[in-house]
């Protein structure tokens, strides 16, 4: 069977399960995008990592890459290979440069390895005709905050709290977040930096 290729489109607070997450693999060369409802614990995994964030100590998926590499095996590709009753099913493409190996995982955890080995993540065509979704228009919003809690509607009208603050006091802010293991935080603190630092 053919392969398709799929890039992170977006994640964001899922409408439809209590503290789950949506994430939007999109279709590489083409319209479609596979929505997959993950957990909170997996999508800070995720955000993490396509953040560029340091937590204080190494996270699962930080372990296993580091257990990985420490025995020379790198994670080629990932596999959404099948898709039964709504849940899908993957796998990691591992090789230690002499064999390859396939380890079955869930799909939350396989994205989470594959953002941190910068490997492809690929799909088949009758999981993308079958739980897909057609993009309209050449637009797609990246779904951050489109369904937040009103304690995150709060959060998120408190940044602008972020621009009578010092820039050092944010650095330092920040730093406290991470230490806190408050991501959510830390990257809002991290949007007001970056803005400064583009102006």
């Amino acid at each position: 069977m053919k392969k398709i290729k799929l890039d992170i489109v977006g994640l964001s607070y899922s409408q439809t399960q209590s503290g789950a997450y949506a994430l939007v693999l999109g279709e590489v060369s083409g319209r479609r995008r596979l929505p997959i409802i993950i957990g909170s614990f997996e999508a800070q995994a995720i955000a993490i990592e396509i953040e560029k964030m340091t937590p204080s100590r190494p996270l699962t998926h930080d372990l296993f890459k580091s257990f990985a590499q420490a025995y020379q095996i790198e994670v080629q590709e990932v596999i959404i290979y099948n898709l039964v009753d709504g849940i899908f099913y993957a796998k990691l493409v591992c090789s230690d440069g002499k064999r390859s190996v396939e380890i079955d995982a869930r799909t939350s955890d396989a994205i989470a390895v594959a953002v941190r080995f910068d490997c492809p993540i690929f799909t088949y065509e009758f999981i993308l005709s079958t739980a897909g979704i057609v993009i309209e228009g050449n637009d797609f919003v990246y779904l951050e905050n489109i369904n937040e809690t009103p304690e995150e509607k709060s959060v998120s009208a408190s940044v602008s709290g972020y621009a009578s603050i010092s820039t050092e006091e944010l650095k330092a802010k920040l730093q406290e977040a991470l230490a806190e293991e408050s991501y959510e935080k830390a990257a809002k603190i991290r949007d007001e930096l970056n803005k400064r630092k583009a102006s």
